[in-house]
């Protein structure tokens, strides 16, 4: 399986979601990652960043842009298998 990079589309979203004035601190982490996984298919999506991306994704006064850069980071998680050694 190929590993995940942000996409074009998505990086200019995380970009302005960065930039933008009104936006919440979950929002800007997940996009912060989003865009830190730009063309960097080793790394991936912190637990932490991927709480705060799920939460952006289930607010829903947040915009698209936010979502957009917030779903980039979450699918770029690494899975963990819950009750693992």
């Amino acid at each position: 399986m190929a590993k995940k990079v942000t996409g074009s589309t998505a990086a200019k979203s995380a970009s302005s979601v960065l930039t933008s004035k009104n936006t919440g601190t979950n929002s800007k982490s997940a996009a912060a990652s989003a865009l830190s996984q730009t063309k960097a298919p080793n790394k991936s999506t912190s637990r932490t960043v991927a709480t705060k991306a799920s939460a952006v994704l289930r607010d829903g006064r947040t915009s698209a842009q936010s979502k957009t850069a917030a779903g980039s980071a979450l699918a770029q998680t690494t899975s963990r298998k819950k009750g693992g050694r």
